[in-house]
């Protein structure tokens, strides 16, 4: 068989497989380019929303053989496919695929069309997927997960996050307004609903580089402590605090919760961010520390990701866990309250404001594509498309409810009195 018949050979075998793996896929708003400049869709008088670019023959098969969300992660990482134009409306062809439910004939049919395609295999760069030790949720193992997520670099952060750097997410007004107020609206009202007064005794639990630890302590007069596992985190927060002149009221330490040792110590405990990596078997370990370092009549915000019982998490290996977040588990917030509840803690108020995390997260992946050059000087190409497809599929998760953004407050009673107003009121003033 000569050059030019294989490859119109390969050609054809890439378009049936297309064909049939989305033909119930519907709206056709995309566009499949494949390596020899062979355009596949889209259908007549759609938009095209994104183009899914074949970089070469075998692309299809590394998408697709074995059929799973690590699988098509990886083969977008080391480019076997790329996406232009919409990342996170990609996601909704994703879904479709991972959903597929074919019969026994229809996937030993796909498989062997798959196969048929040339393999390519990659060697995988160490520092882009996570090798962690120990025993899971150990100290020692969380501050391995810890570091390979948020030392990637503050440079890299600096490019996409606000000016604040801060990495949780916003609040917003209205669906156009600017990331920096949203951000600067998210951090006062935490301190609202934690009604912060001057003087009290703050402890913030995972505070990244500690915009909140640094806000509560200029706009409310706390006594605020910050505690992360991320020393460049650590470092870059308390400049930010020197210069601020509030290394007198505020410090952030390298440390991990279960180090704090101060019974009753602390007026308000907050938490942004910090609880998935706190891992389902250890929910009760971790409010009972938080309990314990309230004193009566406390308030503790706990503000963290939470997964869906309408919309489960796709079953299979996780390109999460394996290049973003090791160890992450997002639980349902039932889960979260039970384990609350169960330490002594008075639910007082749950808000899920999962449509402002996917505002958020399309920020991020705007000003991360913007400055896809810098990001990839400072890291690796890899890197910059492990957080893009990261975040624009956490913008969709948010988006259709696969995922919850979850605030909760809770009180520490006073003998059977929480201390607080008997509305909201002042959270909106």
């Amino acid at each position: 068989m000569g050059p030019y018949s294989l490859a119109h050979r390969q050609v054809d075998l890439t378009l049936d497989v297309l064909t049939s793996v989305l033909q119930g896929y519907h709206p056709r708003d995309f566009s499949v380019r494949l390596w020899d400049g062979t355009v596949w869709g889209p259908e007549q008088g759609e938009p095209v929303r994104f183009s899914l670019i074949l970089r070469h023959p075998g692309a299809l098969r590394r998408m697709l053989l074995p059929l799973n969300q690590l699988t098509l992660g990886e083969a977008y990482v080391y480019d076997d496919f790329d996406i232009e134009g919409d990342m996170e409306a990609a996601f909704r062809m994703g879904d479709y695929l991972l959903s597929l439910n074919l019969g026994l004939a229809e996937k030993w049919s796909l498989v062997r069309h798959l196969l048929g395609l040339p393999s390519k295999n990659h060697v995988q760069p160490a520092h882009l997927q996570a090798r962690l030790h120990g025993a899971s949720h150990s100290a020692r193992r969380d501050a391995q997960a810890v570091t390979y997520h948020y030392n990637v670099s503050n440079e890299f952060y600096r490019l996409w996050l606000d000016e604040r750097m801060v990495y949780s997410c916003a609040y917003f007004a209205e669906p156009g307004e600017d990331l920096e107020k949203a951000q600067g609206r998210k951090l006062d009202y935490i301190c609202r609903k934690l009604r912060l007064r001057e003087g009290e005794r703050l402890l913030d639990i995972g505070c990244g580089w500690g915009a909140l630890t640094l806000h509560a302590a200029k706009r409310y007069g706390a006594e605020a402590l910050g505690i992360t596992l991320s020393k460049p985190q650590a470092e870059l927060a308390n400049e930010h605090i020197h210069r601020a002149g509030l290394a007198d009221r505020c410090r952030v330490e390298v440390c991990d919760y279960r180090e704090i040792e101060a019974p009753g110590s602390y007026d308000k405990l907050v938490s942004v961010g910090m609880f998935e990596h706190v891992g389902g078997s250890r929910l009760r370990e971790y409010f009972a520390r938080a309990w314990r370092l309230l004193r009566p009549g406390g308030v503790f915000l706990n503000h963290a990701i939470a997964s869906s019982l309408n919309q489960p998490l796709f079953s299979g290996p996780s390109f999460i866990d394996q290049y973003v977040f090791p160890d992450g588990e997002l639980v349902p917030i039932t889960e979260t309250l039970h384990a609350a509840e169960e330490s002594g803690f008075d639910v007082r108020d749950l808000e899920n404001l999962r449509e402002h995390y996917a505002l958020t997260l399309r920020h991020w992946v705007e000003r991360l594509e913007a400055s896809r050059d810098a990001a990839c000087r400072c890291t690796s190409k890899g890197t910059y498309r492990v957080w893009r497809l990261y975040m624009a599929g956490s913008a969709h998760g948010f988006s259709i409810g696969r995922l919850n953004l979850y605030q909760t407050l809770l009180v520490k009673p006073d003998k059977g009195y929480s201390g607080l107003p008997l509305t909201r009121a002042d959270w909106y003033c």
